[in-house]
């Protein structure tokens, strides 16, 4: 039978029992065990706020311990973020965490396979690319499946063609050495020129490089006739080859080189909160900068010290981009109804035919819908104002004698039906119109278009040049119409049977001379 607690003995032992619970709960209290379990009160909201990534908007994520990290390169069009992140680095200095509670940091990655691998051992989160050339490369990225999330830019000048002295249009290119860097934006700029100037890429000898920066120094040694390079290294060579040029460059072809940002899939789907901040907070930084050369100049210095480059050549590369805002990133992915112009989807889709006809990407990429997620872009509502609207297109004087006869940059010639003493245009015409300069016509939108209407020397001479410039009239009134164009781009000409580009002795001349030249010219 077992012994009977006296009362002293009860007390005793309780007294015991409760000393071990105080102890413990002091001891946990002070391990921080307890802080991490317990309900915050109403006077920890706004440090709860921060740690579950809750920004003044009301969109919570994860905790602000984990940092995204972007991958870029030497480059001018990432300036939205890196200003917005105040530097590189990720820090509480950051308008990214002191308004979103979020931490970003910057990893500069010159070197393109190594960003990849960077980005496949998951040491990036999201890394840079131009839509024009992913083709290239996304089937290499299947196992992760890729999203393109947000377009940070338009090279407006960064990517240039560097010539001899003695080559002043696309034609001259013709059987000349062209140093470029396969399946980058140099590539594209180039592939876009030729074919803007009636030249096929074997009309042409391509040295491969590695890079754009290796591009010039090809070009400088004089081991090439022209270059695909970047900015600033289209002035160095300017300066150090004498005679040279820049033969073209984005600052007119405008819609051809955009950057974007891309994640995998399933980062994407585990951190889309933390992604709409980065998102906010990069458009408002784009708004910024454009918005006043104040805050060009501080994002510049910004730059400087990231990228270890001179300050005013920063400040350079952010004005050879267009920094895109909300409203660009709502055109880009095809959004606004309204908007008419050079979306992702036409790049993506075009340059992937192209660069599989030249055996640089396979036969089959995925399908847009499956690599573009415009969740980011379509779900914000709050970037609104002037500020965030997509850039305005490009106002035309109106043209004079200076544009009538000035050099064109690229021309290319179609033959366009029309019937017998007409001028108007039919369906067929309309259709090659589209096929074969539409899409020229769009992405070379800060470049005049002169066109100039030819007929064969068959007929009475006054009323061939009278029918031809009605023609060449014709094709501009569709181009505007269709496409939004102002009317003050275009430079009309009719030649009539003036300027033949074949004998009008026989029927094969002749309807080579019946023809409409789309020419390009510098405004």
């Amino acid at each position: 039978m077992a012994a009977r607690l006296t009362t002293l003995s009860k007390l005793l032992f309780t007294l015991l029992i409760v000393g071990v619970i105080v102890g413990l709960f002091y001891l946990l209290k002070n391990n921080g065990v307890l802080s991490s379990i317990a309900p915050a009160s109403k006077e920890d909201g706004d440090v709860k706020g921060i740690m579950s990534g809750k920004n003044p908007n009301g969109i919570s994520g994860k905790s602000s311990d984990e940092t995204i990290k972007v991958g870029v390169v030497t480059w001018g069009g990432y300036a939205g973020g890196q200003y917005f992140n105040e530097g590189f680095t990720a820090s509480e200095q950051s308008r990214f965490y002191k308004d979103y509670g979020l931490k970003v940091e910057f990893n500069v990655l010159d070197d393109f396979d190594a960003s990849r691998a960077a980005f496949k051992a998951d040491e990036v989160n999201l890394l840079w690319a131009t839509v024009d050339a992913f083709p290239t490369e996304v089937k290499g990225l299947a196992d992760f499946e890729p999203q393109i999330l947000f377009q940070a830019d338009w090279s407006r000048g960064g990517d240039a063609i560097v010539a001899r002295r003695g080559i002043d249009a696309v034609k001259d290119l013709k059987g000349k050495k062209i140093a470029v860097a396969p399946m980058t934006p140099s590539h594209t700029f180039l592939l876009w020129m030729l074919d803007a100037g009636d030249l096929e890429p074997k009309e042409v000898t391509i040295i491969e490089v590695p890079n754009a920066i290796d591009a010039a120094t090809y070009f400088k040694s004089g081991k090439v006739d022209a270059a695909v390079v970047w900015s600033p290294d289209d002035a160095d060579c300017v300066r150090n080859v004498p005679g040279a040029k820049i033969l073209q460059s984005t600052k007119n072809a405008s819609h051809i080189i955009a950057d974007i940002f891309y994640a995998k899939k399933s980062y994407i789907q585990s951190h889309v909160p933390a992604l709409q901040k980065l998102y906010e907070g990069w458009m408002k930084g784009a708004a910024e900068i454009n918005a006043s050369d104040v805050n060009k100049r501080k994002a510049a210095r910004i730059l400087s010290q990231g990228l270890n480059i001179p300050e005013e050549d920063a400040y350079k590369a952010i004005n050879n981009t267009r920094l895109c805002t909300h409203g660009d990133n709502r055109n880009f992915f095809g959004l606004n109804s309204e908007y008419s112009g050079v979306k992702g989807e036409d790049l993506y889709d075009k340059m992937s035919l192209v660069y599989h006809r030249l055996n640089y990407a396979p036969a089959s990429v995925p399908n847009w819908r499956l690599i573009a997620n415009s969740s980011l872009v379509n779900s914000n509502t709050s970037l609104i104002g002037t500020e965030h609207s997509a850039e305005s297109a490009k106002t035309f004087s109106p043209t004079g004698a200076a544009q009538k006869a000035s050099e064109a940059i690229a021309t290319k010639r179609l033959r366009i039906n029309f019937r017998t003493a007409e001028y108007l245009l039919d369906e067929n015409a309309k259709y090659i119109i589209d096929k074969d300069f539409g899409d020229i016509a769009k992405a070379f939108a800060n470049s005049r278009i002169r066109i100039e209407g030819n007929t064969d020397n068959v007929g009475d001479y006054t009323a061939n040049k009278n029918l031809s410039l009605r023609r060449a009239q014709s094709v501009a009134d569709y181009l505007s119409a269709q496409y939004n164009f102002s009317k003050n781009r275009f430079v009309i000409i009719g030649n009539g049977p003036d300027n033949p580009v074949s004998d009008n002795n026989t029927d094969e001349g002749r309807a080579k001379n019946r023809r409409t030249d789309f020419e390009l010219i510098a405004d």
